[in-house]
């Protein structure tokens, strides 16, 4: 199916006015209520579009409402069928104490095209598309991929940087990094910002990695695919529910790597508008009256830009 430029401007608004709704609650310290508000105005949003929406990549399961579970039927049902993939705040910290980084982010494809799975950890890879595609594997040693980025790259290795989450889970991987003398970029949250830092010269991240939210792998995946960058995933199935859901949705191999294309097939969109401000875009700021916001849009038939929008405060 084709996206039409209306339609597009629809999706931004949503994630527009998702991330307008968090504003009054930035540093207030309730993750709870920025998150359920950015969900509610999400939910709201979608559910006025002319679309046969399915959520496929959610915050969580049936019963765990307010969020945007995984299966849930979105739109009036009067349109195209639609694959919807969200983090309607990306970032709670962030957002709860006014901290750089919160995002509201949304991704849509035709039917099928998006990656169902349950909400679960994933291991992740990703590079930009300067580097050959066989010069790195979620499966090489971490020292062979950097070694090998350094050398399409004629850098030496105290010249790349590499983006990953500052967790326990990630101590021998980042002792290996500072073994090579690379440079790091260790990142609290806000892994999909973490996963695009390689789309550009600018941000001067040559590969992000390491094990990270299963829905927001997918996310950066959507927007990753615009840009014509590598990517790499393997979900990470830690409890016998995990398997069980897996199973239901159709995964037969568990330990699967899966490459980009067979996460995002065909064309979408994929929307991150800010909330607080971070590397990729502005956050919102309310000025004469209105609202200011700034969103990421990546729409791989068509356009990559930065979308400012003015939207008036409502009494």
């Amino acid at each position: 199916m084709v996206f039409e430029k209306d339609f597009l401007d629809k999706i931004i608004n949503i994630t527009s006015n998702a991330a307008i709704a968090c504003y009054p609650h930035l540093g207030k310290k309730n993750k709870v209520l920025v998150d359920k508000t950015a969900t509610d105005v999400m939910r709201k949003n979608l559910n006025q579009l002319d679309i046969d929406g399915k959520v496929v990549i959610g915050e969580g399961e049936l019963d765990e409402a307010p969020m945007l579970y995984i299966g849930e039927k979105l739109g009036t049902g009067e349109g195209p069928s639609i694959d919807i993939a969200v983090d309607p705040l990306e970032g709670t910290n962030f957002a709860a104490n006014n901290l750089p980084g919160a995002l509201s982010v949304l991704a849509i494809s035709a039917k099928g095209n998006l990656f169902n799975a349950p909400e679960t950890y994933m291991d992740k890879l990703a590079v930009s598309n300067d580097v050959p595609f066989d010069a790195t594997d979620l499966d090489f040693p971490i020292e062979k991929n950097i070694k090998n980025i350094a050398d399409c790259k004629n850098k030496g290795l105290n010249e790349i940087t590499a983006c990953i989450l500052e967790r326990p889970r990630h101590r021998e991987v980042i002792d290996k990094l500072k073994k090579l003398n690379v440079k790091l970029k260790l990142i609290s949250d806000g892994d999909v910002t973490g996963a695009l830092l390689v789309t550009n010269k600018k941000y001067n991240i040559d590969i992000f990695l390491g094990i990270g939210g299963g829905p927001e792998g997918v996310l950066a995946a959507s927007a990753l695919d615009a840009f014509n960058c590598k990517f790499q995933g393997r979900f990470l199935f830690k409890t016998d529910e995990d398997i069980k859901r897996a199973k239901k949705m159709g995964i037969k191999d568990l330990n699967k790597k899966y490459d980009l294309n067979e996460i995002v097939k065909g064309d979408s969109i994929f929307c991150a508008t800010g909330i607080t401000s971070n590397e990729l875009v502005n956050g919102v700021k309310l000025e004469n009256g209105n609202y200011i916001t700034e969103t990421l849009v990546t729409h791989k038939n068509s356009t990559i830009s930065i979308v400012k929008k003015e939207i008036p405060l409502l009494d």
